[in-house]
């Protein structure tokens, strides 16, 4: 009962001499983060969260803690708030009436904006009282996901988490204002929609006045965004929200995320580079602290030609390994396997592993380990030492042609080379991965770095093995590589897109493309994929109906800003720059969602549950 009492009395600021309290602020007259050796003498009002608490003897040190930072409280048997400091907990809220002090050399906290004074405490009103808490707030060890996302609210008190959020609300501050000097207006799009029957799973959301219709969540602004192009309104963006009911990844969360959606009219493929280049740079540069950014103009890397280098869409330039096709080399070899494999229409592609001359046989043999673990049936290699070379497929190939292969690739005689053979696809997955490896087990990859590039000239058709037909690539509603003429003339295969992806250390951070505006051509190239004129005008009927009353050519991109965020911050898992983000179930623990709701709600919407079927 003796706490309760002091809670209820706290120490009151009444008892506080006449002058202390003229022209004071009801809970602060500074924050956290502003006194320091020129406030010594001063009359103070702080509020705040109790972040540690010490006691040395008769004398307590408190660090208060609000959203800017942190100043040292003093409360010693000459102060009133003593004995409440030591019966509360940490993390309960108080104001705190004092007067600022300069710490002694010793105890000076070079670290701590504040670090050079304390505030003796003359007074204390407790605003809030913690209960014990389900996990630290003070510290930065590592907790268990599941409790910091189920008490989302502590673990955005903690110091990394919080300057997260807040280095995402400047980057998107940042973003906004490099749009708006760029000429580009702000303008919101709808969150209730029609579903799409393309992309990703909707969000479905049933309508109470329409029973048996849904409206969906957008994947994306993509229709809304073009429509005002037709419109007439040149240049678009907004920091738009996107929902897609797809699996949760490290780099994307589940159920939604944010991107920097913008789109131009009568632009080309260069104009929309040249727009959204200097407003990543600039905010790289800008949050990036000493790391060095891609200067403009990024490059860009044809889509072939990063499968074959890089094994990915995505590669990360930090990485100097490359990739190379010895398919030729194979054609006729000692080596049976991959001639067998070469001889029925697959490649050889190689990954080299310099300076290995010195590391064991085992390392070898675990990167073949690992290949088989990640699904592939192996990843050969080859050894070489002093110009020697060793293991089987140097065996069977014979020293002289390995020579020749080293020799193209420039490489020397201490190198070791992993192969990865098979159908072309399935050699570059495996390359692509193993090239990542075997740079992060040698230690190549180059750190303070962002590096972009643009992927380029994507193919606008692929075959479908499964359906036994061509079918679109990548995006649909974009504009082909030669318009009408190719689409009429060209193998569909070998049609290119103007599409592009942005890449930065590996991460896409956004596709993009120059629109198919007209038409006659979006027809033509639904044609090729099997979609009759009927099935275009039913699935699309919004856009395709607007192109026919005059459409500009137009084209855009749309960067997500969640991952722009998890670069600049250096984390790995996108939940950590996500203020609320659900688990990786599409749960959100805090708020208990999603959750059953009451049979009278299903009524109002004409819905009945159907529980899947057990077994």
């Amino acid at each position: 009962m003796r706490g309760h009492r002091l809670l209820a009395a706290a120490i009151s600021p009444a008892l506080l001499p006449p002058e202390w309290k003229e022209q004071m602020h009801a809970f602060r007259t500074h924050n956290c983060s502003d006194l320091n050796a020129q406030d010594v003498g001063q009359s103070v009002r702080l509020s705040g969260w109790i972040h540690r608490k010490r006691d040395h003897g008769g004398v307590l040190f408190v660090d208060l803690r609000d959203h800017y930072g942190i100043t040292q409280i003093v409360a010693d048997s000459d102060s009133p708030a003593l004995e409440l400091f030591e019966s509360l907990r940490v993390e309960s809220v108080v104001t705190i009436d004092g007067e600022v002090k300069a710490r002694d050399a010793a105890s000076v906290n070079p670290n701590l904006p504040t670090g050079e004074i304390e505030v003796f405490a003359r007074a204390c009103t407790v605003q809030s009282s913690a209960d014990e808490l389900p996990m630290p707030v003070a510290g930065e060890q590592d907790y268990p996901e599941d409790i910091r996302l189920k008490y989302r609210y502590l673990d955005l008190r903690r110091e990394q988490v919080h300057a997260n959020m807040m280095l995402r609300s400047k980057v998107i501050a940042s973003l906004r204002n490099r749009m708006n000097d760029q000429g580009f207006n702000e303008i919101q799009t709808p969150i209730l929609t029609a579903s799409s029957p393309e992309g990703a799973r909707d969000y479905l959301v049933p309508s109470r006045v329409h029973p048996g219709k849904f409206y969906a969540l957008p994947q994306a602004p993509q229709m809304f965004k073009q429509l005002l192009m037709v419109a007439g309104f040149d240049k678009y963006f907004q920091i738009a929200p996107c929902f897609r009911d797809e699996d949760a990844r490290a780099d994307r969360s589940p159920g939604e995320f944010y991107q920097l959606d913008f789109e131009m009219s009568f632009a080309t493929q260069d104009d929309v580079f040249a727009a959204i280049e200097p407003v990543l740079h600039g905010v790289f540069e800008e949050f990036g602290g000493d790391r060095t950014v891609t200067p403009a103009p990024f490059p860009r890397i044809p889509y072939a030609e990063a499968m074959l280098k890089y094994g990915s869409d995505k590669p990360d330039l930090r990485n100097p390994l490359i990739i190379t096709d010895v398919t030729s080399h194979f054609e006729k070899s000692g080596f049976g396997l991959f001639e067998k494999i070469v001889g029925g229409g697959g490649v050889v592609r190689v990954i080299p592993a310099p300076g290995t001359a010195e590391k064991s046989r085992k390392f070898f043999d675990d990167m073949n380990n690992w290949a088989r673990g990640e699904g592939f049936a192996g990843l050969g290699y080859v050894t070489r030492k002093g110009g020697e070379f060793g293991g089987p497929i140097a065996k069977n190939h014979g020293p002289e042609n390995m020579a020749k292969i080293y020799d193209e690739l420039g490489l020397g005689p201490d190198d070791g080379l992993f192969f990865a053979a098979g159908k072309a696809g399935e050699a570059a997955r495996l390359a692509g991965a193993a090239r990542t490896r075997v740079a992060e087990e040698l230690d190549l990859i180059e750190q303070g770095c962002f590096k972009f590039c643009w992927i380029v000239d994507f193919p606008m058709y692929e075959y479908d093995e499964e359906l036994k037909k061509i079918d679109f690539s990548h995006n649909p509603f974009s504009m082909p590589q030669g318009e009408m003429e190719a689409l009429e003339t060209m193998d569909p295969l070998e049609i290119k897109a103007w599409q592009y992806d942005i890449v930065c250390n590996g991460v896409e951070l956004s596709s993009g493309a120059i629109r198919n505006h007209r038409p006659d051509i979006m027809y033509k190239a639904f044609e090729i994929a099997g979609y009759s004129k009927a099935d275009v005008d039913e699935n699309f009927t919004g856009m395709i109906t607007a192109f026919k009353y005059g459409a500009p050519p137009h084209g855009g991109s749309a960067p997500g800003v969640d991952r722009i965020v998890m670069l600049l911050a250096d984390e790995p898992n996108i939940r950590e720059v996500v203020v609320f983000p659900m688990n990786q179930k599409a749960e959100d623990l805090m708020m208990n969602a999603p959750s059953d709701v009451s049979a009278r709600q299903l009524r109002e919407l004409h819905l009945r549950i159907v529980e899947p079927q057990k077994g």
